[in-house]
């Protein structure tokens, strides 16, 4: 839990990875270069100090993450997001199995996702049956734009990806991470489009979709859409650096989000361990939009910054918040609300558990 000028913030940190990027785990040129594209992304949106070197970034343990999160980082709960990539790793990049393993052993910490993929077809329907039956996961991650032999994308409308949405339904899987974000080398850019969001959000007002990335570069698209789906919420991993390395452009970007989407559909991320949640969490306590744009996007409150920084991923998975780390009030002060026009309202009143 992070502390300042007498507030408490509850930190979910929904977006982490305990990946296997390194040399050793590398199956070809494309997993190379795939470790080397995140990598990249450290360097050039991190301040200085937070620059690892190559190599540790590519095999980092978990005495590293256990640290960086929890003990440095203030993180209180840490969702896993896995991403196989078995095309480009000889044992997958950062798997529901290597990031469960890691879960297990520090429950009271961390918790993981399962992840599909509809190329699988029926196999893969009992596989993801199987990983819920292990770590009962309360949500996946879904990454469209990911190869398989000859196929090099999917979309969330294709018909398998129905039958799996209607699998997560019956298993109780509510929470649908999808990443809709910059492209990774070599994946393909147009395959991490948002257009398919708001057809299978109608189609399953039951699941929440957080669309992780917030569609980066796609961002206006993101928030149409989202205005007219209440379960579509913004994952603000990977837009959450720019706190630091273009202030002016973040404070447009949540500005944005939150006049189309309100205070109660953003979620917090690190995407360590690309990033490392303690200066990003400092920062945005910190963090005020410039005052000549103030008249157009507002300010941001403390509860603004609490709801984001934990306590909206917290009612999404159920977790318990302390009370001294609730939001005080349901004011909000910010620039004039957007359309919402799908928008249902949040009870502030309601306990954040399970």
């Amino acid at each position: 839990m992070y502390e300042k000028d007498g507030e408490k913030y509850y930190i979910v940190d929904s977006h982490i990875h305990f990946w296997d990027g390194g040399a050793a785990n590398q199956k070809n040129r494309y997993g190379a270069g795939f470790t080397g594209c995140f990598y990249d992304y450290q360097k050039n949106l991190s301040p200085a100090e937070w620059v690892w070197d190559l190599e540790k970034f590519g095999s980092y343990t978990e005495d590293d993450l256990m640290h960086d999160l929890f003990e440095a980082g203030y993180v209180d709960k840490g969702i896993f997001q896995p991403t196989y990539l078995t095309d480009f790793y000889t044992n997958g990049f950062n798997t529901t199995e290597r990031n469960g393993a890691l879960a297990e052993k520090h429950p009271e910490k961390l918790i993981t996702n399962g992840a599909w993929d509809p190329r699988d077809g029926e196999a893969g329907l009992d596989a993801l049956e199987a990983l819920h039956e292990r770590w009962q996961f309360k949500g996946v991650k879904l990454y469209t734009a990911e190869w398989k032999g000859d196929s090099k994308g999917w979309k969330l409308t294709d018909p398998w990806s129905y039958r799996y949405l209607e699998k997560c339904e019956q298993l109780g899987v509510k929470n649908i991470h999808v990443h809709k974000g910059p492209t990774i080398y070599p994946l393909n850019r147009d395959a991490f489009d948002v257009a398919d969001v708001d057809d299978v959000a109608t189609a399953f007002p039951n699941l929440n979709f957080i669309i992780e990335h917030v569609g980066l570069p796609r961002l206006e698209d993101f928030c149409w859409i989202a205005t007219q789906e209440p379960n579509v919420y913004g994952g603000l991993a990977v837009a959450m650096p720019f706190i630091h390395s273009r202030p002016r452009y973040f404070a447009q970007m949540i500005g944005e989000l939150l006049y189309w989407l309100d205070e109660n559909r953003l979620t917090f991320a690190s995407d360590y361990a690309i990033w490392q949640p303690k200066w990003l969490v400092e920062m945005f306590v910190d963090f005020q939009i410039p005052e000549d744009m103030q008249g157009e996007y507002g300010v941001l409150t403390t509860e603004v910054k609490k709801k984001i920084l934990g306590l909206n991923a917290a009612r999404l998975y159920g977790f318990e918040v302390p009370e001294d780390a609730q939001v005080k009030s349901p004011g909000l002060v910010t620039g004039e609300s957007g359309p919402a026009v799908g928008s249902a309202p949040v009870d502030e009143t309601a306990p954040v558990t399970a």
